[in-house]
């Protein structure tokens, strides 16, 4: 099985976009960058506008070549609304876009129908069913919190079996809700990419026991699976000081990797977003960024 995160946090923008080839099928899960507009009173800064440029014809190579598209939940950081083209002839399964979902998601949720039902090959709801291509199985989880209650909407998880087991969190936000963790342990995966706590977000959306909490949750999904590669990204790459907050995972089990998605594909960790300050900083003084 090849895992390719495509575009994510550590490489500079808001993304979770990843390809995943067995060889019976290929498949996108969630192709959406976006960027934030507002980190520290920034705007984004001209590096990362071109960073998203860059990273969006990368996930718009992957798309292509790719017979399935997941689209787990309908912010616009995991699906792209606005590109009827990289849908056409795809296999889209697809997060239940009328039960288990916040107003604001059901609104994107039938804007993306209307945009995609004509161009698609075909449009599966996804929530808790699994599918079979040859020797590969395609899990979905039911739907669960996008973090710690319903208020910002629901996910599905995706487990890939092939030889080896493979899951996809989406937004859990630690994870945060027994039933995304109960979803994980149960599937015992071999891999996992997880977006880890909202650590940045401490003191406005959520408390420090929330962050402990998540991290529980990520020691108890490492003590009870077959886990060897946590790629944890997203959400807690918005945090300069990440690392510190995920100590408590290496001695669980020393020889699981714990790693975020640049470190996972050998390249260099650039979490932009968290740099933002630093970028304009740069570009003040007249340094290079």
């Amino acid at each position: 099985m090849k895992i390719l995160p495509v575009a994510f946090d550590s490489i500079g923008v808001r993304s979770m976009a990843t390809y995943i080839e067995t060889k019976d099928v290929r498949v996108f899960i969630d192709p959406g960058i976006a960027l934030s507009p507002d980190r520290y009173s920034l705007p984004p800064h001209r590096i990362e506008l071109d960073r998203h440029r860059e990273l969006w014809e990368k996930v718009k190579h992957w798309v292509d070549v790719s017979d399935i598209v997941v689209i787990t939940h309908y912010h616009f950081d995991h699906h792209n609304p606005d590109e009827e083209a990289i849908y056409r002839n795809k296999d889209i399964f697809l997060k239940h876009p009328r039960e288990s979902i916040n107003f604001s998601q059901q609104e994107r949720a039938a804007q993306f129908l209307r945009m995609t039902e004509q161009c698609a090959k075909n449009i599966t709801i996804a929530d808790g069913k699994a599918f079979t291509f040859g020797s590969t199985r395609i899990e979905f989880s039911p739907p669960v919190f996008h973090g710690s209650s319903s208020q910002m909407g629901y996910v599905v998880e995706v487990l890939i079996e092939e030889e080896e087991k493979f899951i996809y969190t989406s937004d859990v936000q630690g994870p945060l809700n027994d039933d995304a963790v109960d979803f994980i342990i149960g599937s015992a995966p071999d891999s996992v990419i997880v977006d880890g706590p909202a650590t940045y977000l401490i003191g406005s959306h959520y408390k420090k026991h929330d962050i402990t909490l998540a991290v529980e949750n990520l020691k108890k999904i490492i003590a009870q699976t077959p886990v060897k590669t946590l790629i944890i990204d997203h959400h807690l790459l918005r945090d300069m000081t990440w690392r510190d907050h995920i100590t408590p995972l290496e001695t669980v089990k020393p020889d699981v990797r714990i790693c975020c998605a640049a470190e996972f594909l050998g390249v260099e960790e650039n979490i932009l977003e968290a740099r933002r300050k630093e970028l304009y900083q740069g570009s003040n003084s007249g340094k290079t960024c």
